[in-house]
């Protein structure tokens, strides 16, 4: 692929489908969102506004470190507070679609939305891939992305138009794009992060406890594995418990599920095959978590599994 070539040919295309009327984008920290900015910026400058929407889900520290690493590159992000309107859409929601549809509502009908009209932006920069798109139409699994594939018009729905500048590449070719317009190895070579962020990795409800028990999973699962050169790793909170003890008193506590896996473009994915001392490692500081008292290691590929649980 001519990463020069199909950087030129998308910047032409976001500035003349833009024009000389306003775009908006939210950033997520991941690399499909961050090239989708860089893009942006390089074809509208000023006339992109760049908002990343906090709702709750997140890794620990990740909204302000975001904002900052582009902030350093000469590109402003707001920061947008919308904690309460998503864990208020997630409460007693426990269906894996149903969650998915109440970020998507939330994000596109509620906050976005909101955002849109105070902006005036007439176009919306989406991170789309060619993966997310193949996974929702052939019912996979709802990517929160896919709007125009299912047959959602946009204008009429939220006011915007949809551009979608990534949607021809797999995450293998949006990491070469990102690193041929010399974004950081921390962006550019970040493992992927769904759009729904840690409502992914909860089997159930999704609470604010229950968040800071699987952020908690999640931190320890990605210094421990930061040198496994393996595509993606994760923590997930099952929504079963077990038995177990702590300070010598029986206790029933939560299941954590740790996933490493192989890949090139996500579309299937085989499991890395960890050390004994490692794994032995993971589950000892994971079961240190309050209420946590289970580790498992989860050995199936994709197929029959997907990456994530949710």
């Amino acid at each position: 692929m001519d990463y020069r070539k199909f950087t030129e040919e998308q910047i032409t295309y976001i500035k003349q489908t833009v024009g000389d009327a306003k775009a908006i984008n939210a950033l997520s920290g991941g690399v499909d969102s961050s090239l989708v900015t860089v893009l942006g910026h390089r074809a509208l400058g000023n006339q992109l506004r760049t908002v990343f929407v906090d709702n709750a889900l997140m890794r620990e520290g990740e909204p302000q470190r975001v904002v900052k690493i582009f902030a350093d590159m000469g590109i402003p992000v707001e920061l947008v507070d919308a904690k309460e309107e998503f864990l208020s859409a997630l409460a007693g929601l426990t269906d894996p679609e149903e969650k998915r549809q109440a970020i998507t509502d939330t994000f596109y009908s509620k906050v976005f939305s909101r955002l849109v009209k105070e902006s005036g932006a007439k176009f919306l920069l989406h991170g789309t891939i060619l993966t997310d798109i193949e996974e929702t139409v052939a019912g996979i699994k709802r990517q929160h992305n896919i709007l125009t594939q299912l047959g959602i018009d946009t204008k009429a729905a939220y006011g915007y138009s949809v551009i979608e500048p990534l949607k021809t590449l797999r995450k293998d070719d949006v990491r070469e794009v990102a690193g041929f317009l010399d974004l950081t190895a921390e962006i550019s070579r970040r493992i992927p992060f769904p759009g729904p962020a840690l409502a992914t990795r909860i089997v159930g409800e999704v609470t604010p406890e229950r968040l800071e028990t699987v952020r908690t999973a999640t931190a320890i699962v990605e210094e421990e594995l930061a040198d496994s050169g393996a595509f993606q790793y994760l923590a997930v909170l099952l929504n079963d418990c077990a038995t177990g003890i702590r300070n010598n008193k029986r206790e029933f506590g939560s299941i954590i599920v740790v996933r490493c896996i192989e890949s090139t473009d996500a579309r299937t994915a085989t499991v890395t095959p960890l050390s004994w001392d490692k794994l032995n490692r993971i589950s000892e500081r994971i079961t240190r978590i309050n209420g946590v008292n289970r580790c498992l290691y989860d050995l199936t590929p994709k197929p029959p599994a997907t990456i994530e649980y949710v």
